[in-house]
């Protein structure tokens, strides 16, 4: 069987009773002679004594509260007083970090205010002020983070006053790094100036934004920029819709051709395939373009590190490309100089494993504790909050 002091967790205490009541009370005295505060000197003399009735954990459904002889103490070196301080217990609290830290980690694993405040028996604004005090914790422990080697650069919506924010994510070690409010270069400019240490980004990976090209171009001078797989494929499929609609509007609003249309052909079953085929030989120019989309987007999802290899499928890529800009239709020839304009970029995608989608899965996240909070008005607020669900991954040191 364990002793009572290894089941109430507090070094430098000796537990003398326990008496249940509606809780565990438990009466306890320090079992070590202190060292001033001051001067470090071990010859001191108690002055005073008074008892600290501090709030410690919960055992089943009860709670324990923890009854320690405490003394004052007067250092007969320097001849100052000074409190005993106890490990795990900080000056002028009422409970103790093991409480405080069960409370944080409970209301972060989404039980409610309300909840904590029956079961553990404080205030509404104790729980909000004790979880703003870990979140405030955890994000002075991100200060002193390196730049990553491998950068994700999205953006997403905030508010409507406020507009969108743009997320930085760790692709290597899949955490954020940080969210800035603003999308534009005059936006993000000063925070960017201020990023240290910027020379250590390798690669920067983005979707096929002028804006944020510009900025990696400027910021992170020995990164090279690579297209996001997600949003390279997604607009061809955009202008592929498009340039359907040009062709037969009737058939673009058929729901049930629009999902066999938009699906890799990889992906069909028999039957759809045979449905699909019956509806092209209706419409030859269409088929044409259906075709071509298949063969473009099965070469744009090519991961490939071997130069070798890779080589006679960029020159299909760029004779694709140049087929697009000269074709009749306008979305297809606007989809072939967006390509052309970015095909370095896509040229890495094809060697290069990271995408943005763990950007992506950030955003479901942010997203979700938005919902949670019934929205942010203040976007510190929000960005600590993203930071400690999203961006922290160490444990806290009991003090």
């Amino acid at each position: 069987m364990p002793s009572l002091n290894s089941i109430i967790g507090l070094e430098g205490i000796e537990l003398e009773n326990a008496v249940e009541t509606t809780g565990i009370e438990v009466q306890a005295r320090a079992a070590f002679c202190p060292a001033c505060v001051h001067c470090g000197n071990f010859r001191c003399r108690i002055k005073s004594s008074f008892v600290r009735k501090l709030k410690h954990s919960r055992l089943g459904t009860r709670l324990v509260v923890v009854h320690i002889r405490s003394h004052k103490y007067l250092c007969l070196r320097c001849r100052r007083f000074f409190n005993l301080r106890i490990p795990g217990i900080l000056p002028r609290k009422r409970s103790t970090e093991n409480f405080r830290m069960e409370v944080y980690e409970k209301h972060h694993g989404g039980i409610s205010q309300s909840l904590l405040s029956k079961t553990h028996e404080i205030s509404h604004a104790t729980v909000e002020r004790w979880y703003q005090d870990f979140i405030k914790k955890r994000v002075n422990e991100l200060r002193s983070r390196h730049c990553p080697k491998i950068l994700g650069i999205d953006e997403h919506f905030f508010t409507r006053k406020k507009g969108y924010a743009t997320t930085f994510c760790d692709l290597k070690n899949h955490k954020v790094f940080d969210v800035r409010l603003g999308r534009s270069e005059a936006s993000l400019n000063p925070y960017l100036e201020r990023l240290s240490e910027r020379y250590r980004t390798k690669a920067v990976v983005m979707d096929l934004s002028e804006t944020y090209r510009s900025i990696a171009k400027k910021h992170f001078p020995n990164a090279m920029i690579v297209a996001d797989r997600f949003h390279v494929i997604r607009l061809v499929n955009f202008s592929f819709l498009k340039a359907w609609a040009m062709v037969d509007p009737v058939g673009r609003k058929n729901r049930g051709l629009l999902s066999l249309m938009r699906r890799h052909k990889k992906n069909l079953e028999s039957e759809q395939i045979e449905r699909l085929n019956q509806y092209l030989k209706r419409n030859p120019v269409l088929q044409e373009i259906y075709e071509f989309k298949q063969q473009l987007n099965e070469i744009l999802l090519t991961v490939e590190k071997n130069k070798a290899l890779l080589r006679p499928k960029i020159y299909t890529l760029m004779e694709m490309i140049q087929k697009l800009q000269q074709t009749s239709l306008e979305p297809l020839r606007t989809l072939g100089t967006t390509l052309e304009r970015w095909k370095e970029e896509i040229g890495r995608m094809m060697r290069f494993s990271k995408t943005n989608s763990i950007t992506e899965g950030f955003h479901t996240k942010m997203e979700m504790l938005s919902r949670r909070a019934f929205g942010f008005r203040n976007f510190n607020n929000y960005r600590m909050r993203v930071l400690a669900h999203c961006g922290w991954d160490g444990v806290f040191t009991r003090t």
